[in-house]
């Protein structure tokens, strides 16, 4: 066998020492090869067995010079055919900041310590809108380096790298704990409250779609149901489709979130009869259109019959609150004031999983259940037969 070692002579004199090596076949069948050159024969010879040895065994790492900018738009790609719309625009919007901080460097040279930095950057100033140069939050910086840590496993998959460099990288628990201090919680409504609200809206063109919400609907489930998934015969509903509002701007029609989320609800008596009335009044408000009238279907539509979306519904409920003087809240977090109710009152947790439209009952116990200090009377009722003295003595005393 001929020596893969050839000696190449410089015009300045030297000598330097090269050898190809092939590799395997492009796309189109043509053969792949890998040149090397080394000052001296020693340094080449043993390239060549390293290279050599990491082609049989399957593990050579070709030298390339694809930036992570280009390999997030392959990756992308290669995604596309999973994901939904909704899902693509997110995964875009989330790695927007990747981009711009560390996309244009060589995929292949990309370190520990520039991904580390990424996160302090991110965590300290990597706002664009809203307050730019203040930081993110964490949620925002793990969704950043979740995505980003995925990206290059992918990368060392399709061998374009040999590690992925993000993987050992994480948010310092002193950013979670400081946030975690500096954040102002929101609570959802208490009982009180959403009473007090449905009591205030009950006039409200909006009546219905609301209640809906405060049924556990997630908003684009409020808009995305039709007269045709509401039996009001049977007194159910059918939660088959969502409209979501993409980039704030773009309404998006589609399926529901997940299989678990495709899901059949009975209707509570006041939501049937909430249901019924408006379907009168939308049948009035047909009448008197006349031509005028799209018959959309849905059933959240404005006096024309014009499909609306959850920037209309959130509006709409912010309204309402501020007509009745109360806080306010996120209208998604009627689900949590809806499923917490539910669990106080001893509904178990794979009903609970099923109302919610969540594949694990965990799920829904560790986002959606929130006992506030009003909750926990009877938990506090229950610790006073540890003390000791009976109810009935105390009262005595």
């Amino acid at each position: 066998m001929s020596d893969p070692i050839k000696e190449i002579k410089l015009p300045s004199g030297k000598k330097r020492y090269r050898f190809v090596l092939d590799i395997g076949r492009r796309p189109d069948g043509g053969r792949r090869q890998l040149t090397v050159t080394k000052d001296t024969r020693k340094e080449a010879k043993a390239e060549y067995a390293r290279l050599v040895n990491e082609k049989n065994s399957g593990t050579l790492i070709v030298p390339n010079k694809i930036t992570l900018d280009e390999w997030i738009d392959q990756w992308l790609a290669l995604k596309a055919e999973d994901l939904e719309v909704t899902t693509m625009n997110s995964y875009m919007t989330t790695l927007k900041p990747v981009r711009a901080r560390l996309g244009h460097i060589p995929l292949q040279q990309l370190t520990e310590e520039q991904v580390v930095d990424f996160v302090k950057w991110m965590l300290a100033e990597g706002r664009v809108r809203h307050r730019p140069g203040t930081g993110l939050s964490t949620t925002t910086v793990d969704m950043a380096l979740g995505r980003l840590k995925e990206l290059l496993n992918r990368a060392v998959t399709k061998k374009l790298v040999r590690i992925n460099v993000a993987s050992e990288v994480s948010i310092p628990r002193k950013a979670r704990k400081a946030e975690r201090k500096a954040k102002i919680d929101v609570p959802p409504w208490n009982v009180e409250e959403v009473r007090t609200f449905v009591a205030g809206i009950l006039d409200e063109r909006f009546y219905a779609p609301l209640l809906l919400s405060l049924l556990g609907l997630r908003p684009a489930e409020v808009c995305g149901l039709r007269w045709e998934h509401i039996d009001l015969d049977a007194r159910t509903l059918q939660v088959a489709s969502t409209r979501t509002l993409m980039n704030n701007s773009i309404v998006v029609e589609k399926d529901t979130k997940s299989q678990a989320s495709d899901r059949g609800l009975p209707l509570p008596a006041p939501l049937w009869e909430a249901l019924r009335k408006y379907r009168a009044v939308q049948a009035a408000e047909k009448l008197a259109a006349g031509a005028d009238y799209v018959d959309s279907g849905y059933v959240l539509v404005d006096e024309i019959g014009v499909a609306l979306n959850g920037k209309h519904l959130r509006k709409a409920a912010y309204r309402l609150m501020g007509k009745l003087g109360m806080r306010q809240v996120r209208l998604y977090d009627a689900r949590a004031s809806c499923l917490t109710y539910l669990a106080n009152q001893g509904v178990p947790e794979h009903i609970l999983a099923r109302w919610a439209g969540h594949t694990n009952p965990k799920t829904t116990r560790k986002y959606y259940v929130k006992p506030d200090v009003e909750d926990l009377r009877g938990a506090a009722a229950t610790w006073e037969g540890l003390h000791g003295v009976p109810t009935q003595q105390r009262e005595k005393l």
